[in-house]
């Protein structure tokens, strides 16, 4: 059984999708990221980088343990494993591995930073909090002008691809306000249509029960977030 080690974010979100999905048996481990527990010894053992999410798979390659940390490597090993949420073709399968890494290099760390400058920034960040409001704007409208000619973004096949920006797009209302989905008509029928699946369902069920076990955000302590952030002491300039 695999161990999905993670809390509720889009990262790890995507990944208790792909295992849904897959219909893999797996467990959870919670990481209470807002206490720091990813800065832990044991933790470190596992991703050297301090991040969640991580898997460890006891049937990996030649039957012998696995452990595999980001995201997107997470998906890539999963489908490969199964066979799986990756067209076989070699176009279809550059064409999903192009989006998920659309969605690696850009989705995610505009959408991140665009949070962080909402929630975490002091005051006086305008700049910043413009120009990370402005790239995922404009991300999103590159992904409704790849929706509008096809059902999925790699295509007619739903992928990895879909499952890993669905987690960020679907929070599209909360992080831009309720009328922002509005002018992305493409994202919002892509967002509903895979919201309704039920091993997505399934998936946010779960992700649910971990953020009520997790400390949130805005529970957390100032040194906590320092040192999550790399703010204050531990700031490098």
């Amino acid at each position: 059984m695999i161990t999905l080690y993670g809390m509720g974010s889009p990262n790890v979100v995507k990944v208790y999708i792909a295992l849904e999905e897959l219909g893999l048996p797996y467990k959870v481990a919670p990481v209470d990221v807002f206490t720091g527990q990813q800065f832990g010894a044991d933790f470190l053992k596992l991703n050297p980088n301090a991040k969640v999410p991580v898997i460890v798979d006891p049937d990996g390659p030649g039957g012998k343990p696995y452990t595999c940390f980001e995201s997107g490597a997470i998906l890539l090993y999963l489908a490969e494993k199964t066979g799986k949420l990756l067209p076989s073709d070699t176009a279809g399968k550059y064409d999903a591995i192009q989006w998920l890494m659309t969605q690696m290099s850009t989705v995610g760390p505009m959408f991140g930073q665009m949070v962080h400058f909402i929630r975490f920034a002091p005051a006086g960040n305008d700049y910043s909090k413009s120009r990370y409001i402005t790239q995922a704007t404009r991300v999103t409208e590159v992904i409704d002008h790849r929706l509008a000619a096809n059902a999925y973004l790699a295509g007619s096949e739903y992928s990895i691809a879909d499952i890993a920006t669905h987690p960020w797009l679907r929070n599209i209302p909360m992080l831009m306000g309720a009328e922002a989905m509005a002018k992305f008509p493409n994202v919002s029928r892509w967002v509903a249509e895979i919201d309704a699946r039920p091993a997505v369902q399934a998936a946010l069920a779960k992700v649910a029960e971990v953020r009520a076990a997790t400390t949130q955000f805005d529970k957390a302590e100032a040194p906590v977030l320092d040192k999550l952030f790399g703010r204050g002491a531990y700031a490098a300039a």
